[in-house]
């Protein structure tokens, strides 16, 4: 019975390591994600400043 209930706790322990690891990665990515976006509506703003008439050409 002990080597079954260690058998048990060694495989819940693998279990409950490949858990943390997929949620961590799933977290960074969507930190990058948000990142991106964030850069990317930055830029976005900055072209349409650019775009924008000057006035009336003279």
């Amino acid at each position: 019975m002990q080597d079954e209930d260690i058998a048990l706790n060694s495989v819940l322990g693998l279990e409950l390591n490949r858990v943390f690891f997929a949620v961590h990665q799933t977290a960074n990515k969507q930190k990058i994600i948000e990142f991106a976006r964030e850069v990317l509506e930055s830029e976005r703003a900055e072209l349409a400043e650019n775009r924008l008439p000057e006035g009336p050409a003279s």
